[in-house]
């Protein structure tokens, strides 16, 4: 892996972690961003959700009846710098007339539901809209000219049904990619899925070159496809005017005996974080190194979401019972809105803006 080293305002320096052999600069005195702690602050959260009409019910958790508020009042806190607050009306301006996609699973959805209520909260009266044909779901912001697209896929790479069944194919992104041209911002993610096993994963093979398989290693299949999404973007992203950034790999929190709590159930009732900057349980090395290599091929630069050390840190973060399924299914992998995900948008927007 290649670190991409570069400054941000006078006051603060940090790393950005960038994967490619090229465009690589030094920064003196830099700070890991993604490597700190969560602390109490009575200003969060960054919105009132009950303003944001455009959470899906599965991350609505205020909605959903959830009864306690702390969990919205925490700040990520980098170790040797600070993170500057997500300020919505530079974010327009910055990106006025101009377009975003986020591509992905429902982990993508959980971030870019984020990214509108943080957009559409910022300045009052703004007039917004939200439609969605098919996979794909558009929300504009006319009086800046904002387009901010949404591409329901789960594996960036095609899901195609034939006479044999589905099949997964590892080195193609044909299917949908054309819908993923035009912009200037753009998030991928995919990793979720990978692990689901029958009944609940959408394909019967998985294609690699002219060979089908019934079933194949899912942390190999998973860098396989990530190495064919990163072949596309080198081969049609012109990065000169657009930025592309991978979203890492979200955690959730089913094993309460992990933080040792072993009678809780799952991550329900978690109102607060893991105190300091050290998860007590695993972090998914493996997974994050498969990640790493696989756009440590793409030779145009990609900036790499980190997400997953800081998010472990939040088992108070998830919906539990306050999901789609209510108290039927415990929900310990995707994020209250607003929450976690803020965060993330938090970072994106800092990245954006320092670079």
């Amino acid at each position: 892996m290649t670190y991409f080293w570069a400054s941000g305002f006078s006051s603060i320096l940090m790393l950005i972690f960038l994967v490619g052999l090229k465009n690589t600069k030094i920064c003196l005195g830099c700070c890991n961003l993604y490597k700190g702690s969560w602390v109490y602050d009575p200003s969060y959260p960054l919105y009132d959700s009950s303003k944001c009409p455009f959470i899906e019910r599965a991350y609505d958790c205020k909605k959903n009846g959830r009864p306690d508020t702390q969990y919205l009042k925490y700040r990520w806190q980098p170790t040797g710098c600070d993170l500057p607050r997500f300020n919505g009306r530079q974010f327009l301006k910055r990106y006025q007339g101009k377009s975003i996609l986020a591509v992905g699973d429902s982990l993508t959805r959980d971030q870019y539901f984020s990214l509108l209520c943080l957009l559409s909260t910022s300045v009052p009266n703004l007039k917004t809209t939200l439609t969605r044909v098919g996979m794909l779901s558009t929300f504009t912001i006319p009086e800046y000219k904002l387009k901010v697209v949404l591409d329901r896929n789960a594996y960036l790479v095609d899901l195609v049904d034939t006479a044999e069944g589905r099949i997964l194919d590892l080195a193609s992104v044909h299917k949908d990619a054309g819908k993923w041209s035009g912009f200037d911002l753009m998030i991928f993610n995919t990793f979720h899925w990978w692990s689901y096993r029958p009944p609940h994963q959408p394909w019967d093979y998985i294609k690699i070159g002219n060979k089908q398989y019934k079933d194949f290693d899912r942390l190999e299949a998973f860098e396989k496809a990530v190495e064919t999404w990163g072949k596309w973007v080198d081969a049609n992203v012109d990065t000169n005017k657009t930025k592309v950034f991978f979203q890492g790999i979200s955690p959730n929190h089913y094993n309460p005996a992990v933080w040792g709590e072993p009678k809780a159930n799952k991550c329900v009732n978690q109102t607060t974080p893991i105190l300091g900057s050290k998860y007590p349980g695993q972090y998914p090395t493996r997974e994050m190194a498969a990640l790493k290599r696989a756009l440590s091929k793409i030779k145009k630069p990609v900036t790499l979401l980190d997400i997953t050390g800081l998010s472990l840190l939040r088992k108070d973060g998830h919906p539990s019972i306050y999901g789609y399924g209510g108290a039927r299914g415990v929900d310990c992998t995707h994020w209250c809105i607003a929450g976690v995900p803020d965060t993330w948008n938090q970072i994106l927007y800092y990245l954006l803006v320092s670079s």
